[in-house]
């Protein structure tokens, strides 16, 4: 879910256009959580293939990937590696958030409710091994790359920004900012209309709240993160504030806390100095008709002639050459 920080940072509109020649690094979990969230029957259910295998992912993957291919967009996917022992807390929290709407959408569905199954429906999703494997076979069949992050997918997608192998991470997360991702793409979807487009620049950002990226972890540990909890009472705004005039140790401090869980270094560390995955290549590769069609076709029972049109999208990604413009 990542820190709330949609009161503070102000993000500019942009056009699919301005993508164009770009290679984006797509954050995979968050995208992932889209899909199956998403991509449901009218009664909540996943789609799924004969053999009861869950394919919203898969059909998320295929149809999105080829429009943004085909809107001259370059995207490679960013997977997360190990969890953090910090973020233990809010895994084991999610998955009992997730259990308890499991249970009220099967509730829900056994009486006939239709719009209440939906709702838990949405909420009850989880990344189990099976579809993030099979998400990244498809992604190899369709030619498109994809990298394993060491941890956090957000931090791999900063560090390929600032290398020069990505223009931009697209994540809805504004955790990317403080990974120090220098520039983010949000609503990547191409569902809600080109005017949805969201476009962060860290440089920008900071300047406008007149904070450091070090600051702006600190606002961020006060808000509460994945990693930690935050302080009670404190959102964005209230920490902005206090930052400007206190370091985060002063206003523990001044809040009586005295004895913190992790200590506030340690928690900045994760986003300053996250460990990365540099040993990594990015090809574009020309989609493997055969297999796409054998695994998407035959094993989960999609269509073959909108499996054969994706594929011929996927054609503009042919040319492996980076655009000059990527580099700057």
């Amino acid at each position: 879910m990542g820190v709330k920080f949609k009161d503070i940072v102000t993000a500019e509109e942009i056009n699919l256009k301005d993508l164009e020649g770009r290679t984006v690094a797509i954050d995979a979990y968050n995208t992932l959580y889209q899909f199956l969230s998403g991509i449901r029957q009218r009664d909540g259910s996943p789609l799924m293939d004969a053999n009861g295998n869950v394919t919203s992912h898969l059909s998320g993957i295929l149809y999105r990937t080829a429009s943004i291919v085909d809107k001259g967009i370059k995207p490679v996917y960013v997977f997360d590696g190990d969890v953090s022992e910090y973020k233990t807390k809010t895994v084991e929290k999610r998955r009992a958030l997730r259990e308890e709407a499991n249970q009220k959408y099967e509730e829900a569905k056994a009486a006939g409710n239709i719009e209440e199954a939906r709702k838990y429906a949405i909420r009850s999703s989880r990344l189990s091994p099976y579809i993030i494997e099979s998400s990244k076979k498809l992604l190899e069949y369709m030619g498109i790359p994809y990298v394993q992050a060491k941890g956090e997918g957000e931090a791999q997608g900063a560090y390929m920004v600032k290398n020069g192998d990505a223009w931009a991470v697209a994540s809805q997360d504004y955790d990317c900012l403080l990974f120090g991702a220098p520039r983010i793409i949000r609503n990547l979807t191409l569902s809600g209309g080109l005017s949805n487009l969201e476009y962060l620049e860290l440089d920008k950002v900071l300047t406008e709240i007149d904070l450091s990226r070090e600051q702006l972890v600190d606002v961020a540990l006060m808000v509460g993160t994945d990693f930690n909890e935050g302080i009670y009472g404190i959102g964005a705004k209230t920490g902005l504030k206090l930052i400007r005039q206190n370091s985060l140790e002063d206003i523990l401090v001044q809040k009586g806390i005295t004895d913190v869980e992790v200590e506030p270094d340690e928690l900045r560390e994760i986003f300053l100095s996250h460990d990365v995955n540099t040993d990594y290549k990015i090809k574009f590769k020309s989609a493997d008709k055969e297999k796409l069609c054998e695994f998407m076709c035959e094993e989960h029972g999609f269509s073959e002639t909108r499996v054969l049109n994706v594929a011929d999208k996927l054609k503009k990604l042919s040319s492996t050459q980076k655009s000059l413009e990527d580099w700057f």
